[in-house]
This record gives C-alpha cells, structure tokens and sequence, in this order.
C-alpha cells in the first residue's frame, strides 16, 4: 500500500489508521508479537511516523526519539490488556550484535510491537519483520510517500482491510 501524504496531518492520520489496525490484531490475538521496520533516509521522518503511531495506540506523554538509548519502551493499555511498544533506533549502532548484547532480543517475545528504524544496521541479526514501511521525503518538508508491505502472514492480517 503506497500513500502520498502532503502534510504533516496526513502522516499522522495513516500512522492512527495503522494504530488502529495493529489494535484490533492485538486484541484478537493478545499474545502475538508484531516486528516493524521504518526503512528511510535521515529526515525521512521515521521518528515522526513512529510518535504518531505509538500515540495512537494510546501512550499519553511524550515519544522520545531512541537515537542515544537505542530503545524506547512504552506499555500500552488496550481491551484485552497491556502490551507494549519497543522503539529501536539502530542508526548510531557499529556492530550488527549490539542490540542483541544490550539484551534486547527478548524484547521481540512480549506481547505487542517493535518498531526498529535503520533495521540494515543490525545486517541481518534481527527476526523476520511482519510489515515494513519505508518512507521518502518529498519536494515540500512535510510531504512524504509512504509505503507499507506485509511481509509475513501476522503482517498480511493487520494490512489486509487497511484499505477497506
């Protein structure tokens, strides 16, 4: 699914429409575990993307970028519990392995979400991703094409009525 977005709003809204899919997943499949990756260039508005989606889902204060933490964690309350939400920023990463010698791999066997941006830092150490969304900024710095592939069958299930 492929969305051109003008405007800062309009990113927003396809990041709540997500949220709102990613959330009716969850609630009939409560102990499943969606892998997303935010594939674009510095200023493609990753982060962005991801504090829209992640509001969305119903986190209240504010979504740091993980840049210097390399994870993010927010809980995440929804109809049939808490889930919760692990924003990776892989950009300043130097070695494939580190997310993994931080401890963060048993983070993608809870309950919820990871999204990771610059997930080909990680050069192939991370699990399979069920969506992948790339993002590339346009002429004007609030527009932005948006692309999002299920790869998997979990991805296939939450993308599948994105456009009904």
């Amino acid at each position: 699914m492929k969305q051109h977005c003008r405007q800062e709003a309009e990113t927003a809204k396809l990041a709540t429409q997500l949220a709102n899919h990613i959330s009716g997943f969850l609630t009939q499949n409560p102990q499943k575990h969606l892998n997303i990756s935010l594939i674009g260039n510095l200023g493609a508005g990753k982060t962005t993307f991801a504090r829209y989606l992640i509001q969305a889902m119903g986190h209240q204060g504010k979504v740091k970028s993980p840049t210097y933490t390399l994870c993010e964690i927010y809980p995440l309350h929804t109809q049939s519990g808490t889930i919760t939400a692990h924003h990776f920023d892989l950009y300043r990463m130097r070695d494939p392995l580190e997310w993994q010698e931080a401890g963060f791999a048993e983070c993608f066997d809870v309950p919820g979400f990871c999204l990771i941006e610059w997930p080909e830092k990680a050069n192939g150490t991370l699990p399979p991703f069920d969506i992948q969304i790339e993002l590339a900024a346009g002429s004007d710095e609030n527009e932005r094409v948006i692309t999002m592939t299920a790869l998997l069958s979990d991805g296939v299930s939450v993308l599948e009525n994105f456009t009904k």
